[in-house]
């Protein structure tokens, strides 16, 4: 239905729903400070956070679960962007992505609901990818996972938001060893000047990164990856990175990457899940400490469209994951 369909179908009485799922990362595969603007090349792995929405005859009240309220701002948000405040909306959702960790959760979240929301009203088609990041960066710095492809992304402002290319074939080990970091309160610390001075790092490490992307050469995204990790110590110390890089080139992996602003870190292959799968079972045995490992394939950001019934099963099975 379009749009003014969707409103008189409500104002009628009736109920209009519709669901959207948007990937997780595993941190980042760069992110830093170049030429004064904030950047950031996003990971997407294969974990979707799902929201639902239902739209009905109401006064702009938002009911979503207690421990979604980023999630509710956006449906809020979402509602005004489109001039309804003659609608409620109620917002489910389901995730296997952890929080605090840097997998994106909060972005994820938000970008699902802003896009289910629209798509209940009857305005998918109208709000673009870059509008819906402009949207979640209203409630908190923000990964690009709402744009396709792997982004480069202006994850406090919104500046620069670009799609590199589709997804490399690559896989990920997720890697937690624990704890989980605040994006605001990360974000709220002065480290430009800091961040000034390792702009050449940052700089060769796109480069690599963007090559990669454009060539389909793994490698080289796997590099660039693994010099903005370590740049990234002098910003977000991982005691773990010195070990993780030893045994990730004891297992062969193209290289490794990080949660810039959150906990965990991964190690890069090859499109190959025996490979992943044994690297895997490997980390187990030799890093001390590990808590939590996922094995995950990269794959293209952006919010798709999900089917109501399944992403209703999906929150009937799913509870909130701890953070």
């Amino acid at each position: 239905m379009s749009a003014v369909q969707v409103t008189h179908f409500i104002q009628a009485g009736g109920v209009s729903r519709a669901a959207a799922r948007v990937p997780g990362s595993c941190g980042e595969l760069a992110q830093g400070l170049i030429d004064g603007g904030y950047f950031l090349v996003n990971c997407p792995i294969d974990m979707y956070a799902t929201a639902t929405v239902e739209i009905s005859r109401g006064s702009g009240r938002v009911f979503a679960p207690v421990h979604a309220p980023k999630a509710s701002r956006a449906v809020a948000l979402a509602l005004e962007r489109f001039g309804h405040s003659d609608v409620d909306a109620s917002l489910r959702l389901s995730s296997p992505l952890p929080r605090g960790k840097g997998m994106a959760s909060s972005t994820a979240d938000v970008s699902a609901a802003i896009a289910a929301t629209a798509a209940a009203l009857g305005y998918k088609d109208e709000l673009t990818p870059e509008e819906i990041g402009r949207l979640a960066l209203r409630i908190e710095p923000s990964d690009g996972l709402m744009l396709p492809g792997v982004s480069m992304f202006d994850h406090r402002n919104g500046a620069v938001a670009r799609t590199l290319g589709p997804a490399p074939p690559m896989r990920v080990v997720v890697l937690d060893f624990g704890g989980n970091v605040d994006t605001l309160d990360f974000n709220s610390i002065d480290r430009e000047d800091m961040l000034r001075r390792l702009q050449p790092t940052f700089e060769e490490a796109l480069a690599l990164i963007v090559r990669g992307i454009e060539r389909c050469r793994p490698q080289d995204v796997a590099a660039g990856a693994t010099l903005s990790a370590v740049a990234n110590q002098r910003a977000l110390y991982k005691p773990q990175l010195e070990s993780v890089m030893r045994l990730a080139d004891d297992l062969g992996a193209l290289g490794v990457n990080v949660a810039h602003s959150g906990a965990v870190l991964g190690m890069l292959f090859e499109d190959d899940p025996a490979v992943a799968e044994s690297a895997a079972s490997r980390v187990r045995q030799r890093l001390s400490g590990i808590r939590q490992v996922y094995k995950r394939r990269v794959v293209n950001g952006g919010a798709l469209p999900a089917d109501v019934q399944e992403a209703e099963e999906e929150v009937a099975r799913w509870r909130p994951l701890p953070s």
